[in-house]
C-alpha cells in the first residue's frame, strides 16, 4: 500500500495541509483537502521541459505536449476536451524551461474522470501516436510560434534575450517554443521515444487539491495509475549552473516595424529555492512590480518618456533566474535618455536599498500573489506539484509567504548591488523601422483632427 506521511503544522502554513504518498511503480502523489466550494483541481507536472532538449530537437517537449492531446487507448481524438468539458470542468497543459504539465479542475464529484483520463494516457498514448497526430500538431505548433513569435511587435524580444544571457551549449540557451527547422526535423519516432523516455510514472508528480476524500482519492489514483508499468531511461538534465554574472553587456539593435522604441534587457539572478532569489523577487517588485514601483513613477509618471516601465523576475531552479525589463518609450523619448534614468535608478537602489515604504509594499504585493495562487485548488495544485518536482518536498509551497516575509531591505540591496549591473545583462533596443514610424505619425494626426 501507498504510505504517506503528513504535512508541515497547520499554524506555519496558514490552515493548509497536504499528505504526501508514492505509488510502487514510482508515482508521487500529494492530497491537499479544501471542503470550502465543491471542487476540485487535477494536476500532473512531469519533470521534462525544454532544458531536457538535444541540440536540432528544440520544441520537442512542447511539442509533446500538444501531442498529448490526441487521444489514447480509450480516449479518442478530442475526447480528453470533450469528456472534460462535458462534465462541467475546465483543462490545459503547458510546458516551460523545466516542466510539462497538464491539469482539470472539476466538479468535485467528477473527480475520478479526470483521474482516469490522465492514468489513460500516460499509460497507453503510445496506441494512438500516429503519423496523422503528429502532423496535424506540428502544424498546430508551428502556428502558434508565428502568432506569438514570429509575427508580432517585439515578439523574438524574449528568445533573444534568452540566447544572450546562457551561453550556445547551455540547456537554457533555447526557449520551449523550438526553431522552425527543428519541428520541421522531429519525426515520430522522436516523439515516441521522448513519451517512453519522459512519460513515466516516477518522472511525475500528481497533485489533487479540493473538496475531495482522500482514502477513496487515493483509491482511485492506486486503481487507475497503479498498474502503469514502471520504466527509468532518463537522464539527468545537462547542468544548467554558471559562473555568476556575465562579465559584460551582450547588445544588439534591433529596426522593426514595431509601434515604439523600446528598451528590453535581461539580467542574470539568482537560482530559485533560495534567499537571494527571494530578495531578488522583492527588489525587481519594487523597482518595476506595477504602477506604484520605482521605474513606473520614475519613466511614466514624472518624465513622461515612457508609457510603459515593467520589471519582473522568471523563477529558474536548475539555471539562474531572469531578471526581465521592459520599457516603451512615449513620443518622441530616445533610447539613451531612457537607459541613463534606469541606471541612475538602479545605481540608487543598489546603493541605499529600497525605503521602508517601498519595502513593505514589495512584500505585500509578493503576499497576496502567493496567497492569491493557494487560495484556488488549481493554484495550490499546481505550486504543491512543483515544489515536489523542483525541489523535492512540496510542503515548501505552504510556506513560502513566511519566506519572502523574513527578506530584510539589505538583503534586498545586496541582491540587487551584486546582480542588478550593466555587466550582467543582456539588451534590445528597439527602433521603429521609417515605415511604422510614419504610420504611427499618420495615426497620430489624424487622431488629433
Amino acid at each position: 500500500m501507498p504510505m504517506a506521511h503528513t504535512a508541515t503544522p497547520q499554524e506555519r502554513t496558514g490552515g493548509l495541509t497536504a499528505t504526501e504518498h508514492k505509488l510502487a511503480n514510482g508515482l508521487r502523489v500529494v492530497l491537499s483537502e479544501d471542503r470550502l466550494t465543491p471542487v476540485a483541481a487535477v494536476c500532473l507536472w512531469y519533470d521534462v521541459g525544454s532544458r531536457h532538449e538535444v541540440p536540432g530537437r528544440t520544441g520537442l517537449a512542447h511539442l509533446f505536449e500538444h501531442l498529448m492531446f490526441q487521444g489514447s487507448a480509450q480516449v479518442k481524438g478530442n475526447g480528453h476536451f470533450e469528456l472534460v468539458q462535458g462534465a462541467g470542468g475546465s483543462l490545459n497543459g503547458t510546458t516551460s524551461f523545466e516542466r510539462t504539465n497538464y491539469f482539470e479542475t472539476m466538479p468535485a464529484h467528477q473527480v475520478e474522470l479526470a483521474l482516469w483520463l490522465e492514468a489513460d494516457r500516460m499509460g497507453t498514448l503510445l496506441t494512438a501516436l500516429d503519423e496523422e497526430s503528429m502532423e496535424n500538431q506540428r502544424d498546430v505548433v508551428k502556428n502558434e510560434r508565428r502568432q506569438r513569435y514570429d509575427n508580432v511587435p517585439y515578439g523574438t524580444a524574449f528568445e533573444r534575450l534568452v540566447a544572450k544571457i546562457y551561453p550556445e551549449g547551455h540547456p537554457y540557451h533555447h526557449t520551449p517554443i523550438g526553431s522552425m527547422a527543428d519541428l520541421d526535423a522531429a519525426s515520430l519516432e522522436d516523439a515516441r521515444e521522448f513519451f517512453r523516455t519522459y512519460y513515466a510514472p516516477g518522472n511525475a508528480v500528481l497533485a489533487v487539491v479540493g473538496d475531495i476524500d482522500s482514502a477513496q482519492t487515493l483509491a482511485w489514483i492506486e486503481k487507475y495509475f497503479g498498474s502503469i508499468p514502471p520504466h527509468d531511461g532518463k537522464q539527468p538534465p545537462r547542468d544548467g549552473a554558471l559562473d555568476g554574472i556575465i562579465g559584460t553587456e551582450l547588445r544588439e539593435t534591433l529596426h522593426e516595424d514595431v509601434p515604439s522604441r523600446a528598451l528590453m534587457a535581461a539580467y542574470r539572478l539568482p537560482q530559485d529555492g533560495t534567499r537571494a532569489a527571494d530578495a531578488a523577487d522583492l527588489a525587481l517588485t519594487a523597482l518595476g512590480g506595477g504602477e506604484s514601483s520605482r521605474l513606473h513613477n520614475r519613466l511614466v509618471r514624472r518624465d513622461r518618456t515612457a508609457v510603459a516601465a515593467s520589471f519582473g523576475m522568471m523563477r529558474l531552479a536548475g539555471a539562474p533566474s531572469l531578471g526581465w525589463l521592459d520599457v516603451k518609450t512615449s513620443g518622441e523619448a530616445r533610447i539613451p535618455e531612457i537607459e541613463a534614468a534606469v541606471e541612475e535608478e538602479l545605481t540608487r537602489f543598489a546603493q541605499e536599498g529600497p525605503t521602508p515604504e517601498e519595502m513593505e509594499r514589495a512584500q505585500a504585493q509578493l503576499e497576496r500573489e502567493w496567497l492569491d495562487r493557494l487560495a484556488t485548488v488549481g493554484g495550490r495544485a499546481d505550486e504543491l506539484c512543483k515544489y515536489a518536482v523542483l525541489f523535492g518536498d512540496p510542503q515548501l509551497a505552504l510556506t513560502a509567504v513566511r519566506r519572502i516575509l523574513e527578506i530584510t531591505p539589505e538583503e534586498v540591496r545586496e541582491v540587487a548591488a551584486a546582480w542588478l549591473r550593466r555587466d550582467n545583462r543582456g539588451v534590445l533596443v528597439y527602433e521603429p523601422t521609417t515605415a511604422a514610424a510614419e504610420a504611427d505619425h499618420d495615426d497620430s494626426e489624424g487622431a488629433q483632427r
